[in-house]
């Protein structure tokens, strides 16, 4: 049934996974009112649709990739993406909102579309190749996002909100489709036992490299966490800006993922992941820099706070597939490991840093806060990408890029 891969599988199959396990979270954000009336619950435990999906992907993802190292990527990418078609099923039919909250878990299983489609690049493109690719992959997670909730409204209002779940079902039939027709098996030496597998663990977990690749990747989407959490809150209590012009202002930032990740494509492979990250480092710090500088001159237009964060959106852009493709380089036969363990400490942080703006944050003192807050979180993320690039050139790998 599952064969070693003759080709890779296309990119645009990769595009697709990462686009699902990203529509997956958003694309019914518009119909959460309307569930909360249905079930007759209140809003705030209708909105743990949200709230626990993120804890389960980030569990599964600790799950997922050693599994895929084990078994391969293609048998665990086909049973999760059943498990997910399955769920949305089972949460387009629910009666009551306990049955949907618990099917709501198991779609969870759809977050392995991302994970493992960084395993599977890295399984057949050397670090700075698999980092170009990463890159466009990248761009589904910024166009899924936007495009995502506006395709859920739609349907909420013409059929009802268990539109989004049927159409849930219908994505992840024709995904599983798509992934058996073309993701052939690229893990070619899987681990022969599981034992024998946990004994190459401290492998990886010691390797400092990888944990500066992952930081980096971290704290970098750290800094998106924070904007999404604070950015309302400053818009509204400072600014006043209506809801309207607020969501499309806040969509810069995304716009920008979507150009540095474009960059990235086009650039990566030609240039050391470190170049890349610290590029991509100092576009982001240099922009929170000049919007905290032109805040202290007095001069507090709203267009300032997200001209500044705009470049956050374009750092991550050019940093986060490199660093991706390096912390799967480390120690290339765990890959998928690396993959969920780099994924869910990332989850991981931006559960935690989210409250933490919510509670720092006031009408008074927000924007200076917020972008000193996401400065420092850039920081963070250029001094892991500083760190890596010295520890290459200690090792002797800082010109050729490779990395194990």
């Amino acid at each position: 049934m599952f064969y070693a891969a003759a080709t890779p599988p296309r990119l645009l199959t990769l595009v697709l996974l990462t686009g699902l396990s990203t529509l997956s979270l958003n694309m019914f954000l518009p119909s959460l009112s309307n569930m909360a009336a249905d079930f007759q619950v209140d809003y705030a435990l209708i909105s743990l649709s949200i709230a626990g999906y993120l804890a389960i992907t980030a569990v599964l993802q600790l799950i997922m990739g050693p599994m895929s190292d084990r078994l391969g990527r293609r048998p665990v990418l086909l049973a999760a993406l059943a498990v997910f078609t399955l769920a949305s099923l089972g949460c387009a039919l629910a009666s009551d909102i306990w049955a949907f909250l618990a099917f709501r878990v198991f779609q969870g299983a759809v977050i392995s579309g991302w994970a493992l489609s960084l395993a599977v690049i890295r399984d057949t493109a050397p670090p700075q190749e698999a980092a170009s690719r990463i890159a466009y992959v990248s761009m589904a997670m910024a166009i899924a996002p936007m495009l995502g909730p506006m395709f859920g409204g739609a349907l909420d209002q013409a059929f009802g909100w268990r539109a989004s779940f049927f159409a849930f079902f219908v994505m992840g039939l024709a995904a599983l489709a798509l992934c058996w027709l073309d993701l052939e098996e690229t893990n070619t030496s899987p681990s022969k036992t599981f034992t024998t597998q946990f004994r190459a663990y401290p492998a990886l977990f010691r390797a400092r490299r990888f944990w500066g690749y992952a930081l980096c990747t971290t704290f970098s989407t750290g800094a998106f966490y924070i904007f999404l959490a604070g950015a309302p809150l400053v818009a509204t209590a400072i600014y006043e800006m209506p809801p309207a012009m607020l969501g499309f202002c806040m969509g810069t930032i995304t716009a920008g993922f979507m150009f540095g990740s474009f960059l990235s494509g086009r650039f990566a492979r030609r240039h050391a992941l470190t170049t890349m990250m610290i590029a991509g480092r100092i576009v982001a710090c240099t922009g929170l820099l000049a919007g905290l500088a032109l805040l202290m001159t007095g001069i507090t237009h709203v267009s300032l706070l997200f001209s500044a964060t705009v470049f956050v959106g374009i750092g991550n852009g050019l940093t986060m597939p490199s660093s991706n493709a390096g912390a799967l380089s480390v120690r290339p036969h765990l890959a998928g490991s690396a993959a969920g363990l780099t994924g869910a400490q990332t989850v991981g942080a931006g559960a935690a840093l989210t409250p933490i703006t919510g509670a720092i944050l006031t009408a008074h003192n927000g924007a200076h806060v917020l972008l000193t807050i996401m400065l420092l979180s850039s920081l963070t993320a250029l001094t892991a990408a500083l760190y890596v690039r010295w520890a290459e050139r200690r090792e002797g790998r800082g010109h050729s890029g490779a990395i194990g």
